[in-house]
């Protein structure tokens, strides 16, 4: 059976930084086929939580550009407190990576309008998955 990665809050893990669960029922059926059974096992990450970050936590966007900008030092990931977490921000992005290569996985489900997941606005790991191969779905 086939491997994916898929953001941890839409699987229903309280992950998001607000420290809420919202399973996202697309995402959800995406996993399945049509006689209920797994298309995929997945593996939920969070990049946030990887790269340190507690939960909850504040919320955090990119500033000056995207996800691939923050990984070749030309934008910034701050919260709206005022604090730079673009280091944590992209140690996560680069342990959800390792988990990626490690899996042999090239599909990954990601939260959109997430600094990290977003792949609409490019978010940082959605940049480094991307950027290695990894097709992304988001939802």
């Amino acid at each position: 059976m086939k491997k994916c990665l898929v953001s941890s809050c839409l699987v229903g893990l309280c992950t998001r930084y607000d420290g809420k669960s919202k399973p996202d029922k697309r995402c959800l059926k995406y996993l399945d086929d049509l006689n209920g059974l797994k298309r995929y096992i997945y593996i939920p990450v969070c990049p946030e939580q990887l790269g340190g970050l507690p939960t909850p936590r504040p919320a955090a966007d990119v500033i000056g550009g995207d996800g691939m900008d923050v990984l070749t030092g030309l934008a910034s990931v701050m919260t709206t407190e005022g604090h730079n977490v673009t280091k944590e921000f992209i140690a996560g992005a680069e342990a959800v990576l390792k988990i990626a290569q490690d899996q042999n996985i090239r599909l990954a489900l990601l939260k959109a309008q997430s600094p990290s997941c977003g792949v609409t606005k490019l978010g940082v790991t959605a940049a480094l998955l991307e950027s290695n191969g990894i097709k992304l779905v988001e939802f």
